[in-house]
């Protein structure tokens, strides 16, 4: 059966018309939200067509950007245990115990090594303006210069290094860094492209 010959999806919820009786759109069946779900992500989807802009042209070459993350060991354990990396290096808590100094060889729990890589990107775009979606994270080289220690308070820094075009395509290059706030050892490095639709 074709695309154009498949029967078109009943709706299981259909929002509720406004007072001025002008009906709202349904959702699909495959992902029933509650009204208010309907609205934020109407709201959302029609400002992103009416300000938004593609990523290459709101990123200068030079633009940095920088955000400091407390790095508890909760979030070392919701982190480890998401992407299964279970190592009792990481272990800065017991239960009933809560935070504790841990063990490893470099001394107390460490942050596992690219925890931080995962927080560039909310580092990396500029929450405060809008832009496209189509921004795609394509390659990245991390360079883990020293352990981070739970508990740590750490910069993540990004900088605009490069723009190029690849294959008919146009990605902006970043530079990164992570920094301990307190004492300013350097711990790990990266560079990552974003391909810009």
């Amino acid at each position: 059966m074709s695309a154009s010959e498949m029967p078109n999806p009943t709706p299981i919820h259909r929002m509720k018309e406004d007072p001025m009786n002008t009906p709202l759109p349904a959702t699909d069946s495959l992902r029933p939200m509650t009204e208010i779900q309907i609205r934020q992500t109407r709201d959302y989807i029609d400002s992103l067509a009416s300000v938004s802009e593609p990523y290459w042209d709101m990123v200068a070459i030079g633009d940095e950007l920088s955000r400091e993350l407390h790095i508890t060991p909760e979030l070392v354990i919701l982190y480890a245990d998401a992407v299964e990396d279970f190592n009792p290096w990481y272990e800065g808590w017991r239960m009933n115990t809560w935070h504790i100094p841990g063990e490893s060889p470099f001394g107390g729990a460490v942050v596992p090594p690219l925890l931080v890589s995962h927080f560039v990107l909310s580092v990396q775009f500029d929450h405060t303006r809008p832009f496209a979606v189509g921004s795609i994270h394509t390659y990245h080289d991390s360079e883990i210069l020293a352990p981070i220690p739970v508990g740590a308070t750490v910069r993540i820094t990004t900088r605009a290094i490069d723009k190029f075009i690849k294959r008919e395509r146009r990605y902006v290059r970043h530079q990164v860094r992570v920094e301990d706030v307190a004492s300013g050892t350097l711990y790990f490095r990266e560079t990552r492209d974003i391909l810009s639709l």
